[in-house]
């Protein structure tokens, strides 16, 4: 008879690693790292620091407040808002204003500019609308520039310029009952109004520093990754960052932004000096320009296809063919669920939940051992070597891919300062402390990316004022309440697009963004078709969705045994108001897919209320 350690053993192949001695090693390196701030280690943007988020692309042009009304205003240029504003001028809706703080569309990709700044989920599934535009990417992963490019491009082809106003950010956004609109007031003196208000402004948006000891106090030159000074450095987002030659640059952080310009640092500097906290796992990426004859092998909804399999691939479900074929389906071939299926078939009968566990706790652990020995191979000195494997699960934190990163220590001017954990001590005047050493330091470059886990009107830059003055802040004090994350109760004609309450899609958003964009566009048509004033959903139905998302326990919320990140609460307890801000549908992204676009397509659209004011 087969036994089960059998079928483990034939479904994974050989095990040559000690899985008790790794999960003592996990453990004790996410021990090291715990804090007792989590989140509030990071310090807001603000106040002394608000220089941070200056906008160094563009200088704001001139213009007279406005106190004009619109239609629908989309708050945000980013993907979210091209999709929402290109659905919406699709189903017909010719008087749209789009708002948004950056000098152009784009949003993540107008502000992520740094050198070596490419999408880490395939392009041809990640730039949306590609089918819309007649457009195929250069690359099988896209580069900055032509991710810039193609987000103004869908900002042309739907006319979202007309009305828009850039550099521009909202300040206070107010539900006016008397006149059933809302009032938007910004940084410009702008005092608008619109019917409809879309909220767009996209998971990764506010910029945050570490709180370290003396950040205020260094000297030399600094700024986020996200506003990089080429101007200081020289060059542009592909690299040539000559005015680094003679400079000694140190960058903090080491995630998937680091990930991408550390190789060109490395390259262009005198020196660097790369301080570490936590290492990435990295993976290989091989990126290739796109080949000749793809597009003529590609028949009509061809990107919702492909958008399709990538989806199932990585959630656990089965697909005759893997159109993608990358590093995240070969993730998550191994560990969603394919292997499971795999074992139970050789087995010939259901896995137990203790040796499905087991057996994707084993094929995680042959997983990282691949990318541990992959840094052992290329990493010329091995004890750099050594602090760069990742000792943690695979989506303990984002994985990333990269062909160059690795590479990048064996650079004689790039040094790994590896604090074990601890991260920088604090910082002065003329660098940075860590492990007991000074590192004078010309420039200071912080790559600790955008916040995640604080309030939604800390990450907005506004506070949302509904129905009867009731603040979004406050009805969402023990967490985020909606219907499919998008329809909140008390804040009419107000909508959300993102992936929380909803799909909880985090290998590739833009999905999240595309279904979200169709049905709010879906929405506000049949309200407009109906002749009615007011959309708005039912207390109860709000109260039902948020009881099935608690009851079905599915959560972006991370693991507790994971070493400290963005994915569980930087390994704090998680209380219910932060387990509310971060559940999915509790069958998956696929099954909410397939179920929002019934739903929309009925056109009952249940749980919603139209009015007539």
């Amino acid at each position: 008879m087969t036994t089960f350690e059998e079928v483990l053993y034939d479904t994974l192949g050989d095990i040559d690693f000690d899985a008790a001695e790794l999960k003592v090693r996990y453990l004790a390196e996410r021990d090291k790292r715990l804090r007792n701030d989590g989140n509030e280690q990071y310090v807001e943007v603000t106040g002394d620091f608000s220089s941070y988020v200056d906008d160094p692309y563009v200088e704001p042009e001139e213009r007279d407040a406005l106190f004009d009304h619109a239609d629908v205003a989309v708050i945000g240029g980013g993907f979210a808002g091209l999709l929402m504003g290109g659905r919406l001028r699709e189903s017909g809706f010719t008087d749209i204003r789009m708002i948004e703080k950056g000098g152009d569309f784009g949003g993540t990709w107008y502000w992520n500019r740094y050198p070596g700044a490419m999408c880490d989920v395939e392009s041809y599934c990640y730039l949306p609308m590609l089918e819309e535009l007649d457009y195929i990417p250069k690359h099988k992963y896209s580069y900055a520039s032509e991710i810039m490019e193609h987000s103004r491009n869908i900002a042309r082809h739907y006319d979202l310029y007309r009305n828009a106003v850039l550099s521009t950010e909202v300040t206070h956004l107010e539900w006016d009952e008397a006149a059933g609109h809302w009032t938007i007031e910004t940084d410009r003196g702008d005092q608008m109004t619109a019917r409809v208000v879309v909220s767009a402004a996209g998971p990764l948006s506010r910029p945050k520093l570490p709180g370290i000891d003396g950040i205020n106090d260094y000297g030399g030159h600094t700024f986020h990754t996200s506003r990089w000074d080429y101007d200081y450095t020289g060059g542009d987002s592909n690299g040539g960052l000559a005015g680094l030659a003679d400079k000694r640059v140190g960058i903090i952080g080491t995630g998937a932004t680091a990930v991408q310009c550390v190789p060109h640092l490395g390259h262009a500097a005198k020196e660097l000096f790369v301080f570490q906290r936590t290492p990435s796992s990295i993976d290989v990426r091989n990126n290739r320009p796109t080949p000749p004859g793809f597009a003529e092998s590609l028949e009509p909804g061809w990107q919702y296809r492909r958008m399709d399999n990538f989806n199932q691939l990585v959630t656990g479900a089965h697909q005759d063919e893997d159109l993608v074929n990358d590093g995240w389906t070969d993730i998550m071939r191994n560990l969603t669920g394919i292997a499971a299926k795999t074992a139970s078939k050789k087995l010939g009968r259901r896995l137990t939940r203790e040796e499905r566990a087991e057996l994707m706790e084993m094929a995680d652990y042959r997983k990282m051992e691949t990318v541990r020995r992959r840094a052992q191979k290329i990493v010329d000195d091995p004890n750099v070597a050594e602090s760069l494997k990742p000792y943690y699960r695979q989506f303990c934190k984002r994985p990333c891919f990269h062909d160059e990163y690795l590479q990048a220590y064996n650079e004689p001017g790039t040094h790994l300062i590896d604090t074990d954990g601890r991260g920088v001590e604090r910082i002065d005047a003329t660098g940075v402390w860590a492990n007991g050493e000074h590192y004078e330091l010309d420039c200071l470059i912080f790559a600790s990316g955008f916040e995640v886990g604080t309030s939604y009107d800390r990450r907005s830059g506004f506070d949302t004022i509904g129905r009867d003055g009731v603040l979004l802040s406050d009805y969402w004090a023990d967490g985020m309440r909606s219907l499919h994350g998008m329809n909140v109760h008390g804040f009419p004609n107000a909508f959300i697009v993102g992936p929380t309450q909803g799909a909880n899609l985090i290998s590739n958003i833009p999905h999240n963004l595309t279904e979200a964009g169709e049905t709010i566009a879906a929405i506000v048509a049949h309200a407009q078709a109906s002749g009615v004033d007011e959309v708005e959903v039912t207390r109860g139905a709000e109260d039902a969705w948020v009881a099935l998302l608690e009851a079905g326990g599915r959560s972006f919320g991370g693991d507790a045994s994971c070493t400290p990140g963005y994915y569980n609460n930087e390994g704090q307890e998680i209380s219910t108001a932060q387990l509310r801000n971060t559940l999915g549908y509790p069958d998956g992204p696929v099954a909410y897919f397939d179920y929002i676009a019934r739903w929309r397509a009925d056109g009952d659209f249940a749980g919603l209320t139209f009015t007539q004011a």
